[in-house]
């Protein structure tokens, strides 16, 4: 198993979260790099092992803070848990593990005892994690409030609301998208000077926790300059990091928002990949969502909370935790996932041996094969046949070993040449010796 060889129970407290910044940039530079100099970039890309982070949702405080010494074990750098303040819906009002999930009908901005357990519970959480060297993201709920209460909430009334638009019905009107409310939940009025007030509160105060991060639910519901102006200024003075989930295909819409100052959720790839590691077409792997054209600012992921994963998971999995951008993984199910020896594997390759540039060096419907440069060459098989391939590569005269465990060694040609074979919906990852 992967896990982190620096001693984080050796560092004075108050460095400690520096400590991991300086640990994330160097092992990616995806956060906090709209200000990096192109070699400083460049340098961080090149350099193999990546982080990767992991959405714990559906869990207490008490139990996710039991279970982080497994978090850390297994190599993971981020965790992203649910929104912390009291919220409208609890346990008794779920039919299922995730129907629906808790924290998103906020009631009262101000108060941290949530279904989740108390404020010092997740006091606790936040230090834990620190100690064990994982950076803690908590969930952002900005753009509306709870139903069944019309609008009244503790620090909000009537005139804190949008009235123009009632539920969101034309999703393509995008005055009615950033101004209606969504799934019929009260819209915030971030225009208003004093409800912008009561979120600058609710972010110093998720801040003042000893947070690491905010996750912007409903991004694609609030106006760019919001976060251009205000939010991303807000998290930049509070010294936090930031990912938006703009829920969209369309990859100039959500370059968009991460234009604003944010990282964010990877829609776009993700689309492709639902399609691609369903029995599609693999070729349409390249060049695929906003990871291609700003992989520093993109998240990418399988499955999440609102949307179920393909039906080929693990070989979907040892795609993302191969590419360029910041994986995202999601534990429905904790123990399953953390016990998954396959996708520990997987993050175990992304932490060692996983780094710098992509060059795409064989596509076809059923194969690719990429490259990162130097660092790592990558099989994918998405067809109920193993395929082979001949591709060129960064090497030469040099021993690769699999590092999945579904086949050998190869050796790379003088020029750079070397065959490999690729099972079943299955995958490689050659590295050299």
């Amino acid at each position: 198993m992967a896990g982190n060889t620096t001693n984080q129970n050796s560092i004075d407290p108050i460095r400690k979260r520096e400590f991991s910044r300086r640990r994330l940039l160097k092992g990616l530079g995806v956060l906090g790099t709209v200000g990096l100099t192109p070699s400083v970039a460049d340098s961080a890309r090149a350099a193999p092992g990546e982080p990767v982070a992991l959405q714990y949702f559906h869990e207490t405080w008490s139990t996710i803070t039991n279970n982080l010494p497994t978090v850390a074990d297994r190599g993971y750098d981020v965790i992203w848990i649910q929104a912390p303040q009291k919220s409208r819906l609890t346990w008794a009002d779920q039919g299922g593990r995730n129907d629906p999930p808790l924290g998103y009908q906020p009631v009262d901005f101000r108060d941290f005892n949530s279904a989740f357990g108390t404020a010092s519970e997740l006091q606790t959480l936040i230090d834990t994690a620190h100690s064990h060297g994982i950076e803690v993201y908590l969930d952002c709920v900005m753009n509306h409030m709870a139903d069944g209460r019309g609008y009244d909430f503790p620090a909000f009334s009537n005139p804190d609301f949008h009235h123009c638009c009632g539920q969101i019905d034309d999703w393509n009107d995008e005055h009615e998208v950033k101004n209606g409310e969504l799934l019929g939940l009260p819209d915030l009025e971030q225009e208003s000077s004093y409800v912008r007030g009561e979120l600058y509160n609710y972010m110093k105060k998720i801040s003042d926790f000893g947070a690491d991060g905010y996750r912007y639910d409903a991004a694609k519901h609030m106006p760019h300059w919001f976060f251009q102006d205000y939010a991303n200024q807000w998290a930049d003075e509070f010294g936090l990091e930031r990912v938006g989930e703009v829920y969209d295909g369309g990859v100039s819409y959500v370059q968009a928002y991460i234009d604003t100052g944010m990282n964010a959720f990877d829609y776009p790839l993700f689309y492709t990949i639902s399609d691609v590691f369903s029995g599609g077409d693999m070729s349409k792997l390249q060049g695929a969502g906003v990871r291609a054209q700003d992989p520093f600012h993109a998240w990418p992921f399988v499955d999440n909370h609102d949307q179920d994963g393909p039906s080929q998971y693990e070989l979907a999995h040892a795609h993302i935790l191969t590419s360029e951008g910041y994986p995202i993984l999601y534990n429905i199910y904790p123990d399953w996932l953390l016990d998954n020896d396959t996708i520990n594997n997987m993050i175990w390759v992304r932490k060692n041996l996983s780094g710098g540039e992509t060059y795409w060096r064989y596509t076809d419907s059923n194969l690719v094969v990429y490259e990162r440069d130097s660092n790592l060459l990558v099989g994918l098989n998405n067809s109920s046949s193993q395929q082979s391939a001949s591709v060129t590569t960064s090497w030469a005269n040099t021993t690769l070993h699999d590092h999945s465990g579904n086949a050998g060694d190869v050796s790379v040609a003088g020029d750079g040449s070397v065959q490999i074979a690729v099972p079943a919906e299955g995958w490689v990852f050659y590295a050299p010796t």
